[in-house]
């Protein structure tokens, strides 16, 4: 693949949440608020980037024999700082993502990039895999989360991280009557990745079969 096909790749080919079935938990558990969403979507951005940039630097002189545990001192590193961050000037969202922001270090998009691509791949292509896929990730977390907030609540919010009673927009989609509070539990998470998983298998089916029968045409 060229760099743009390798940056746009996470987006739905190779999308880790619906494509791939990787970091399915936390995408389960956070994905009840766009706040929520966003605030553990930049995270993850975040350690990819930094963590495949110094995966790809140290490749070369890396054992083969130890090239795990490296990997994981460096990312366990790099979600401490981002923790520690996050706990120092977004309190609320700390509270609210809880044990999963530390659980960014055995998340296996992090781990599965780092051994897929920052290993065998330059930096700057390494950097450009680790945004193209937290941007996939993102992406699938303000998905499922607007739909579970709207479906849930009828209303699609987002408040200031640094400051949650400071509310930047709060739009009402559903009549309170048409509500399903079901959605904001387990049950609607595991409805909504599934829905969302199969028309992503389905549009995937479609295109391959539409490559297939251009392919008859032409022969």
């Amino acid at each position: 693949m060229n760099r743009r096909e390798n940056f746009t790749a996470g987006f739905i080919r190779e999308n880790p949440v619906f494509s791939l079935y990787l970091g399915i938990c936390s995408t389960l558990a956070i994905s009840t608020s766009l706040n929520n969403a966003i605030g553990m979507g930049v995270a993850v951005i975040v350690v990819l980037i930094l963590s495949n940039v110094l995966i790809s630097a140290l490749r070369k002189i890396t054992p083969n024999e130890i090239r795990i545990p490296v990997y994981i001192v460096v990312i366990a590193a790099l979600v401490k700082i981002i923790q520690m961050v996050i706990k120092a000037y977004a309190p609320s969202l700390d509270t609210a993502l809880g044990v999963f922001i530390p659980l960014i270090v055995v998340n296996c998009i992090i781990l599965g990039r780092a051994e897929a691509f920052a290993s065998k791949n330059g930096i700057f292509d390494s950097a450009l895999d680790g945004l193209g896929m937290g941007l996939g990730y993102m992406f699938a977390l303000i998905v499922m989360s607007s739909i579970r907030q709207i479906l849930a609540t009828g209303i699609l919010s987002f408040s200031n991280p640094f400051n949650i009673e400071q509310t930047i927009f709060s739009i009402k989609i559903i009549p309170e009557d048409y509500i399903i509070s079901l959605f904001s539990q387990p049950f609607g998470a595991f409805c909504t990745f599934a829905l969302l998983a199969a028309a992503v298998a389905g549009y995937k089916n479609y295109k391959v079969n539409k490559a297939k029968a251009a392919a008859k045409e032409a022969k």
